[in-house]
């Protein structure tokens, strides 16, 4: 009868021990992303999150557009120098300072 037992242990351990070789495995992988973040960060990497947060809505350039020729009457209006390039310019940032969309 001792053999029989001594059987039984064998093939119920067996199992046992394949779900703890899985572990250490898991815990290199996580160890190892843990690493490449540490080292992205340590670099001036910027590291993007899914939770950043969005990017501002793209304002038409028929928007921009009725801005800048506003900018160009204006600076006409009042005898200031510049050009066109620069009536755009002005009109794209103060859509991006407002946040129109």
């Amino acid at each position: 009868m001792a053999a029989k037992k001594t059987a039984k242990k064998t093939t119920d351990s067996a199992p046992a021990k394949a779900p703890a070789a899985a572990a250490p495995v898991a815990k290199k992988a996580a160890k190892k992303a843990a690493k490449k973040a540490v080292t992205a960060e340590s670099a001036g990497k910027t590291v993007k999150s899914p939770a950043a947060k969005p990017a501002a809505p793209k304002v038409s350039t028929e928007v921009i557009a009725r801005s800048a020729y506003l900018n160009y009457r204006r600076r006409v209006e009042q005898g200031l120098p510049g050009d066109s390039h620069g009536d755009w310019l002005e009109a794209e940032r103060q859509h991006e300072k407002s946040g129109d969309a």
